[in-house]
């Protein structure tokens, strides 16, 4: 689930404002969660199809995070009611799962956090039901992306603002609209920790990176315009042009010389779907 930067106001609840190194322990721990989250995600891939309702797709996350020893980390967060968030075409983040049912052409991200033995696993993933059109099969690989080329510059002596710049310069190549509502952040055995990890920026600027530092990076990208509205449910947010909007997310820890991705796919689906 992606941090609120603007529209909300950033979680407060258990949190300091200083951003956590972690141990050996607590690398082993995000291996477990994140692994458990990909492998939920991996299931989703035959799941969607047109005519799949978003509310099924969301009893089926629930099931396989109790199956494997965790719980929802999103269920009765805020007061959010179901156990991950699936959100379509031009929604940006945080749709809400229903009796909807999936069409042709439709393009979703599906973000899950199981939580298991005290550790957050966060991952979002795109995916198409039937045959999209070319732009927004584009706009689902170009955002993937963007994800691995913030992914590249996550090492130790870096600059958090350096992850921000590269995503951004990538994404403007294509004219494409960076979202600067929502932001990625810190996890670990809180759910949304310091650091924000905004996904548009300058390099060279903010926080330096360290080993042990965990969070997430999470771009969300519009085929249109960048400016999104949250609609009076509270949580969907949506490009207010009413443009395509996709968004690939990873949790990774810092290493002493690079970065681990705590959430790949044990079966190599991350990558954006193709024919």
């Amino acid at each position: 689930m992606t941090q609120y930067q603007h529209i909300t106001g950033t979680e407060t609840v258990l949190r300091d404002g200083t951003i956590k190194l972690h141990g050996p322990e607590a690398f082993e721990g995000m291996r477990k969660a994140g692994r458990l989250a990909a492998e939920i995600l991996d299931a989703m891939a035959p799941l969607v199809q047109p005519g799949a309702s978003t509310e099924d797709l969301d009893r089926t996350v629930r099931e396989m995070m109790l199956d494997g020893g965790a719980v929802p980390a999103t269920l009765g967060y805020r007061g959010y009611t179901h156990s991950c968030c699936i959100s379509i075409n031009h929604v940006v983040c945080h749709g809400i799962p229903s009796s909807k049912t999936l069409k042709d052409g439709d393009i979703l991200n599906i973000d899950v956090t199981p939580l298991l033995d005290g550790w957050h696993g966060d991952s979002s993933r795109m995916y198409i039901a039937g045959d999209a059109s070319l732009k927004a099969r584009r706009l689902v690989e170009v955002t993937y992306e963007c994800l691995m080329i913030g992914i590249e510059k996550a090492k130790p002596g870096a600059r958090l603002g350096d992850i921000g710049a590269a995503i951004q310069s990538h994404a403007e190549q294509y004219r494409y609209g960076i979202v600067r509502e929502f932001c990625g952040h810190g996890l670990g055995r809180l759910f949304h920790d310091a650091p924000e990890v905004v996904h548009a920026g300058r390099a060279g600027t903010g926080p330096e990176l360290k080993p042990g530092m965990f969070f997430t990076i999470e771009p969300m990208i519009n085929l249109g315009k960048s400016p999104v509205k949250l609609l009076n449910d509270g949580w969907t947010a949506v490009t207010r042009d009413k443009s395509l909007s996709a968004q690939f997310e990873h949790s990774i820890g810092i290493t002493e010389d690079g970065c681990e991705i705590f959430t790949l796919s044990p079966r190599g689906l991350h990558k954006p779907p193709h024919e």
